[in-house]
């Protein structure tokens, strides 16, 4: 659907808009597996038996795992992730489309323009 030329300028706005609300909970999300990582990292501080980083990063990743949350999280991040992709297109595609309408508007004026120059030449 091609809108008119006074309407590009909202929309994309408006897609502005929708993307940066998108980069904010994209944040929260991040903030929220930083959080889960981070009640990990402590649960296995605590933990005397772990011996070398390797049995640290296993203990993590199996602390990880068994919550949940931290599954949501991450799903919920991908999906994020796709939406951003989805709405910086749809952003791009308005900015394009007013520029392709820009220009041919302005190629229809000079049109215009050299057609009543070329009446004046001849006489019309």
């Amino acid at each position: 659907m091609r809108l008119s030329l006074i309407q590009y300028p909202s929309a994309i706005a408006q897609a502005a808009e929708s993307l940066s609300e998108i980069d904010f909970r994209m944040g929260e999300a991040r903030q929220h597996l930083a959080r889960l990582e981070g009640n990990a990292e402590m649960i296995i501080a605590f933990e005397a038996v772990l011996k070398n980083d390797n049995q640290r990063r296993a203990r993590r990743f199996e602390v990880l795992q068994s919550n949940p949350e931290y599954d949501k999280a991450l799903i919920y991040i991908n999906r994020l992730t796709a939406d951003k992709a989805n709405a910086t297109a749809r952003l791009e595609h308005l900015r394009n489309d007013f520029a392709v309408a820009k220009l041919e508007l302005q190629n229809t004026i000079a049109q215009r323009i050299t057609g009543i120059e070329s009446r004046e030449l001849v006489g019309l």
